[in-house]
């Protein structure tokens, strides 16, 4: 089970179906296949909703403000330069983790066979 676990995770994480490891995951940057092309699972299950994005939120908030500040600092440059440096990092960074942070989300949800509307009892 353990290894089902960590391969469904691993799988979303690098857009692959998290059952089978082996079909895709999306059809475009963030839009889901309906189905898994090799086992035929199909993805009506993984809603993964703003979770990513909060989770992105925080994780480059995090970097870019820590960053900035060191760099204020330690050579108090102007407020351009801020803005050159911390915009495109923020806009890369965003962009290049919602993907795979969305598939790990949905690995997730296959691994613990999350549903929308259900409660564990």
């Amino acid at each position: 089970m353990a290894e089902l676990t960590r391969s469904s995770v691993i799988s979303g994480l690098i857009g692959l179906c998290p059952r089978c490891g082996l079909g895709r995951l999306f059809s475009g940057f963030l839009k889901l296949e309906a189905r898994c092309s090799h086992c035929q699972l199909d993805f009506e299950f993984a809603e993964s909703g703003d979770g990513p994005a909060f989770f992105i939120m925080i994780l480059v908030g995090l970097i870019v403000v820590v960053a900035a500040i060191l760099t204020e600092i330690a050579y108090r440059p102007p407020y351009w330069v801020h803005a050159v440096l911390w915009l495109p990092l923020i806009v890369l960074l965003s962009g290049g983790l919602l993907r795979p942070l969305k598939g790990m989300m949905i690995g997730l949800q296959f691994k613990h066979q999350a549903r929308e509307g259900r409660l564990d009892r």
